[in-house]
């Protein structure tokens, strides 16, 4: 049986800190996310033109539930 699942990008941060702090909200309601950036990011701590961009990403199932989690968090702030 094939675990693997499609992942679907479900946020894009300007920065590590903050894709950080969005998986780890999303892992808190039990979504698994996992982070993709550029090595661009690790160089330089700033973003320019999409350099330095991080994407949480999670899978096809939990995408529906991790964009109303997002959602709901970033109207709270």
């Amino acid at each position: 049986m094939n675990n693997i699942h499609k992942l679907i990008r479900v946020y894009q941060a300007s920065g590590e800190l903050e894709a950080l702090a969005i998986k780890s909200m999303l892992e808190s309601f039990g979504v698994p996310a996992m982070l993709r950036s550029n090595a661009a990011g690790s160089v330089h701590p700033f973003s320019v033109d999409g350099m330095g961009m991080v994407e949480v990403m999670v899978n096809q199932t939990d995408a529906e539930y991790a964009l109303q989690l997002i959602n709901d968090r970033i109207e709270n702030v």
